[in-house]
C-alpha cells in the first residue's frame, strides 16, 4: 500500500514546527542507519532523546491518533517514536530498504516494520530536489508533498531521496507495525473500511447493509490480526 495522507498536521502548524526545529541542534543522520543505508545516507537528524525531538514527537503522535485515514490504512499495532531529519544543499539518501526490525531505544521493545511514513514539514517551493522516490509493484513514483501531508508506503520498498540543491527539507519519519501483517489483507480491509464509511454517511450506521459490512470487516480483522 502506498497512500498520500493530506493534512495530518494543518499546513501552518507543520511549517511552524519545521521552523522551530530548524533552530535545534542536529547530528549526523546515520545515528539510526543500518549498515547498508549508512553508505548512502547524507543528512542530519534530531537526537532522539533531545528536548526538541520529544516535544515535536508528542505533537505528531497526537495528530496520528486523530487521523482516521492513517488508522484505517495502517491498522497500527506499534508505531516507532517519530524521528526528524533535515536535508540541505548536497544532502540526499541513495537507494535503500528500511530495516525489517527496529528497537525502541526507550523501551528496548522490538517491532517489525511493515509501513514507513514521511511527514513533510517544509513547503515544496522552499527547496529544490529532496523528492521521495519509492519503487514497488506499482512502479516508481516520486513525491514532494505539501507541508503537513504524509506519505505511507511499504517498508519493504526500495526508495531514495533525491539530492537537495537549494533550500532545506525538514520532515518527520517513522515506522509502523500493523495489526495485520499480510499486505494484501491490509489493503482489502482498507478498501472495505472506506466503503463502509461512505455508505454510513449516505445511509446511516443503522442501515442493514452497513451493519452487514461492518460485521464482515471486524470478523476479517479477527481472522487476520496477529
Amino acid at each position: 500500500m502506498l497512500i498520500a495522507i493530506p493534512d495530518v498536521l494543518p499546513p501552518h502548524e507543520a511549517v511552524e514546527l519545521g521552523h522551530a526545529l530548524s533552530t535545534a541542534d542536529w547530528v549526523d543522520g546515520n545515528a539510526t542507519s543500518g549498515p547498508g543505508a549508512a553508505l548512502a545516507k547524507h543528512n542530519r537528524q534530531l537526537p532522539e532523546a533531545g528536548a526538541a525531538a520529544r516535544q515535536a514527537r508528542v505533537l505528531v503522535q497526537r495528530a496520528l491518533a486523530q487521523n482516521g485515514l492513517f488508522l484505517s490504512a495502517a491498522l497500527p499495532h506499534a508505531i516507532y517514536p517519530p524521528l526528524f531529519n533535515r536535508y540541505g544543499p548536497g544532502d540526499g539518501f541513495g537507494d535503500h530498504v528500511d530495516n525489517a526490525i527496529r528497537v525502541d531505544p526507550a523501551t528496548g521493545q522490538q517491532m517489525r516494520t511493515d509501513l514507513s511514513a514521511t511527514l513533510f514539514l517544509t513547503d515544496p517551493d522552499c527547496y529544490d530536489g529532496g523528492d521521495l522516490v519509492v519503487q514497488g509493484a506499482f512502479g516508481q513514483a516520486s513525491y514532494k508533498l505539501p507541508a503537513g501531508h504524509m506519505l505511507l508506503y511499504p517498508s519493504s520498498s526500495l526508495h531514495h531521496v533525491t539530492g537537495v540543491t537549494r533550500g532545506e527539507r525538514i520532515s518527520c519519519f517513522f515506522w509502523v507495525q500493523s495489526m495485520v501483517r499480510d499486505t494484501q489483507a491490509r489493503e482489502m480491509l482498507f478498501d472495505l473500511d472506506q466503503s463502509i464509511q461512505h455508505l454510513t454517511a449516505d445511509r446511516g450506521a443503522g442501515d442493514a447493509e452497513v451493519l452487514r459490512l461492518t460485521q464482515l470487516y471486524h470478523n476479517l480483522i479477527r481472522r487476520w490480526a496477529l
